[in-house]
């Protein structure tokens, strides 16, 4: 069955008189995702909004602007915003694109790039994995410390403040990536935001 179908029919259930147990408290009815009406609808699922908006933002094609990148780029922004989009990035293949970016010609696009990776990231523990293993970390603290446009550090500096937040993995990576003096002598535990929040503000003020 069509998952959007599956998720209709267990939307029907659970909202029908015969779906309800007679002895149990009335719950709240629970309403049918976007993406699922969408799909129903005929409409593209965020899956396929997502696929495109890489297709755009990597695109050769001179006929492809960089306005044009820059939109796929908010719109992909927005929909990693929602945990299971993130998550759905890499069964897509949207990682590996999407840190590419990071090197790309435009401050711009390459400000996007880390956008999009913090808020990938963000209370996602799954989405830090994924960064980890893909080199993300190495890559953002390079970003953080050598890019020449300023926009793109501290957006670098954001997704890497992101990705090391309670996940010790990326965080000792961080620690043996960034200059002594920026992260001290000693390991920094991932739980502790202040320390974390400090690190962040010397990197932010680096010229």
């Amino acid at each position: 069955m069509e998952p959007g179908l599956n998720s209709l029919l267990q939307w029907g259930i659970e909202n029908s008189d015969a779906g309800r147990n007679p002895d149990q408290p009335a719950r709240e009815p629970r309403g049918l995702t976007a993406d699922v009406l969408r799909s129903l609808m005929g409409g593209p699922s965020d899956a396929d909004l997502m696929r495109e908006a890489m297709a755009i933002i990597g695109s050769s094609d001179p006929e492809v602007t960089h306005d044009a990148k820059m939109t796929a780029f908010d719109n992909l922004e927005q929909l990693v915003e929602n945990i299971d989009n993130a998550n759905n990035m890499e069964p897509l293949g949207l990682w590996t694109p999407l840190l590419a970016q990071l090197e790309s010609h435009s401050a711009d696009l390459r400000r996007m790039a880390a956008w999009c990776i913090g808020t990938a990231v963000q209370n996602n523990i799954k989405a830090q994995e994924r960064l980890l293993a893909l080199n993300g970390i190495d890559r953002l603290v390079q970003v953080s410390l050598d890019d020449a446009d300023k926009s793109v550090r501290r957006k670098a500096v954001y997704a890497l403040s992101s990705g090391i937040r309670n996940y010790q993995p990326a965080m000792n990576e961080a620690v043996k990536r960034l200059p002594k003096d920026i992260v001290g002598p000693d390991q920094v535990s991932a739980a502790d935001m202040d320390v974390i929040d400090a690190i962040m503000g010397k990197l932010r003020e680096r010229e």
